[in-house]
């Protein structure tokens, strides 16, 4: 059995979270469907300011909570070497490295780039919503297998919006998705996912969310309380609602990220070759 070597980084800053439960199920599942072992390292990104070596086959860059905006912290430093390091790898080497950016990473790798503008939300985005697609995006090879709209999960304060064109062509940058429609709000929309290349995708919300976890999570008398009180229960009763339903946040789970865990094992030159 090949192995594949997997770099987690982890951007939650020691924070209790869902997203590490979700990815490590996922690639579990992604072992056994794939014929494939493999070897994990986590890397406490913001904590410990660590970052993986270009050694690995795979990275996971998680989401996270707090501010996406600049810092001189040693870890945001860190971390900008390395996207950089893996953007210039991919761009000599033969071999390529496939890179998942989710949430705070997707906002920390966009601003970086200078792709757009990274802003605070007027209110925060919390729940099961609605996402469509561009043209682009319902050709990507991990989005043309699920409907328009389809449903993610969303948990955010800040956003990507006004995207610079120059810098999109410049990059080679694909706008994939954007949030739902507001067309009674005069807010620009914000972007849900980009293809930054060939190899390194990005979502602004949580293509890992399990439906069925995700769900008991909530039922607990603790978490039902604390989305009430900031939420209201009637968005409370509705994200219940739809995390019980198979055809939004189980669907988009089951599609999104093992596709991309396809694609990067079968970039790894052992696959190739078998």
């Amino acid at each position: 059995m090949n192995t594949i070597r997997v770099a987690i980084l982890d951007m939650y800053n020691n924070f209790p979270n869902e997203g590490m439960r979700c990815i490590r199920q996922l690639l579990r599942r992604a072992e056994t469907d794939n014929s494939v072992f493999f070897e994990i390292d986590t890397f406490n990104v913001r904590a410990e300011a660590a970052v993986p070596t270009l050694e690995y086959d795979v990275y996971i860059s998680t989401g996270g909570p707090g501010s996406p905006l600049a810092s001189d912290e040693l870890w945001e430093l860190k971390y900008f070497a390395f996207i950089d390091a893996l953007f210039a790898h991919n761009k000599v080497s033969e071999i390529k490295k496939h890179l998942l950016l989710i949430c705070h990473s997707f906002q920390l790798v966009s601003r970086h780039l200078a792709l757009g503008v990274v802003s605070k939300r007027k209110s925060t985005s919390f729940g099961v919503m609605p996402v469509h697609c561009t043209p682009a995006g319902a050709a990507d090879p991990l989005l043309a297998a699920l409907p328009d709209p389809f449903y993610i999960v969303d948990s955010r304060d800040y956003q990507l919006t006004d995207l610079h064109e120059e810098r999109m062509a410049a990059t080679g940058t694909q706008l994939l998705c954007l949030e739902k429609e507001r067309p009674h709000i005069p807010l620009a929309r914000a972007v849900m996912a980009l293809r930054f290349t060939p190899e390194i995708f990005g979502t602004q919300f949580h293509p890992e969310a399990d439906g069925e976890g995700m769900l008991r999570y909530l039922l607990t008398d603790e978490k039902k309380q604390q989305v009430i009180e900031n939420h209201g229960e009637d968005k409370y009763n509705d994200m219940v609602r739809q995390l019980a339903d198979s055809t939004t946040i189980e669907l988009t789970e089951s599609i999104i990220v093992p596709s991309f865990l396809r694609r990067a094992i079968a970039a790894v030159p052992e696959m190739a070759m078998a």
